[in-house]
């Protein structure tokens, strides 16, 4: 951390052992996309753990399991009103570790605490957070608390596998007309900026995700001796096909999110650079035309990026294939969507040959804003944690359980309230994912103080 890090939280002390309960968390291995061979023991386990780790939100807090793998804690407010209610989430499922075990430091599932920090797979993604909210529930619960308005704190089981949980539970709550004031999950983090003369630290948090599409691209062709060769095989046709695609980038365009973040950047960045930064910020074809050249980072601000992930044809060297397959993974920019993508699919590419088919698709969100309550609330929540730590907005590049409430809910936020250096980022799906005590402990004070500031808001 080359950054002066945040003075100590000025906090009523929580109660001890958070890093404990977090190292019980990441013990039982719920790894979402190995449901299929291992099935939903260790899942059921994980929810009888919670119940012995955070008694008070058993007895106090409404459970509803929706689903196979959603868990949905719904508080009461002090006094019934009709107040839409706010929706905080997290997922307590994990990635894998096969192959990468003889590179961490420590076993991925042994929640080793060590050097003030707590080691294992989800630590950061999401357990991490996950034990934060649920530490300061409990919490504020012992203190006799209760918030001015309907909470539900809503735990996904799949997000590493499409996060089928999130759908159904969005699903579920729009279908009873719930309507929340705004929603709170994963994606952003207390991170340094990637661009020059920014130090410090600060709360990046997301405003909206891209879209999310995978695309397979597929060739059939007569197959026979590869002596005799007629023409493009399906192999070189597909291959032809994604270096078009790669040679011809989507156009750049800035989402108002993008200008909002270089806008407060400026106010934050060394004098030589503010200038240039609040020029980008208020030019949206200038940051248009300037971040592609900035670095892969800052090019998928504002482009939607492709990149074939997987490509697939033929079963020897002298026989040629009779189908090849190529597959595409694309992050769809803010004011694109699946059609747009598709259409110039088919544009660049220009073959009849080749068949173009949607896998999956989910559209780019609606922006939040941050000119309200919750925006507010955020900030607040963030210098109780994080004092002198400045918010900034964010586009956020993978896809999070939050898009499912973006159907009907404008005002999503993306934000995990703890501390990641680019060590610790790398760390997410890679090796010696860890999170530091002292980060947990903020990373409560967040929560606390957020859930305390619905009191006397408009929210």
């Amino acid at each position: 951390m080359d950054a002066p890090w945040p003075p100590p939280a000025d906090a009523t002390p929580a109660r001890d052992g958070i890093d404990e309960r977090l190292s019980r968390m990441i013990q039982l291995p719920t790894i979402s996309v190995e449901i299929d061979a291992t099935g939903l023991t260790v899942f059921s386990e994980f929810e009888e753990l919670l119940e012995q780790l955070y008694p008070l939100i058993h007895q106090h807090l409404a459970k509803e399991k929706i689903g196979e793998l959603g868990l949905v804690f719904d508080w009461a407010p002090a006094e019934p009103n009709d107040r839409p209610p706010v929706v905080l989430m997290a997922h307590f499922d994990v990635v894998p570790v096969a192959g990468q075990e003889s590179e961490w430091e420590f076993p991925p599932f042994e929640g080793r605490i060590e050097h003030g920090e707590v080691f294992g797979r989800g630590a950061l993604d999401d357990k991490g957070s996950s034990c934060t909210l649920l530490e300061a529930v409990e919490n504020l619960l012992a203190e006799g608390w209760a918030p001015p308005v309907r909470v539900l704190l809503c735990l996904g089981g799949d997000e590493e596998d499409h996060g089928h949980a999130a759908r159904q539970i969005a699903e579920t709550f729009r279908d009873r007309g719930v309507h929340p004031a705004f929603v709170i999950d994963e994606g952003g983090a207390i991170t340094e900026i990637p661009f020059p003369g920014v130090p410090g630290w600060f709360a990046m948090v997301g405003l909206a995700e891209k879209g999310v599409m995978t695309v397979e691209l597929r060739v059939t062709a007569a197959g026979g001796h590869a002596s005799a060769p007629a023409g493009l095989t399906a192999v070189g046709r597909i291959a032809k096909a994604v270096a078009k695609l790669n040679r011809n980038p989507f156009p750049p365009r800035t989402p108002r999110t993008v200008s909002e973040l270089f806008s407060a950047i400026a106010e934050h960045a060394e004098p030589r650079y503010a200038p240039a930064y609040r020029l980008i910020g208020r030019a949206g074809w200038i940051s248009a035309a300037a971040l592609p050249w900035a670095g892969n980072e800052a090019a998928a601000l504002v482009r939607t990026t492709l990149a074939a992930t997987m490509i697939e044809g033929g079963s020897s060297s002298n026989v040629l294939p009779s189908e090849a397959s190529a597959t595409l993974n694309i992050r769809t920019n803010i004011g694109e969507s699946a059609a747009t993508v598709m259409a110039r699919l088919r544009r660049v590419i220009d073959d009849p040959q080749v068949v173009i088919r949607v896998v999956e698709s989910d559209e780019p969100t609606a922006e939040a804003a941050t000119d309200n309550t919750a925006w507010q609330l955020i900030r607040d929540a963030v210098h109780a944690g994080y004092p002198g730590v400045a918010t900034l907005p964010y586009l956020t590049m993978a896809a999070t359980d939050g898009r499912h409430w973006h159907r009907f809910v404008r005002d999503v936020y993306r934000f995990s309230p703890l501390p990641m250096d680019a060590a610790q980022r790398a760390s997410i799906h890679g090796v010696n994912e860890r999170v530091s005590i002292d980060a947990l402990k903020r990373g409560e004070r967040f929560y606390r103080a957020l859930l305390q500031g619905l009191t006397g808001s408009n929210t």
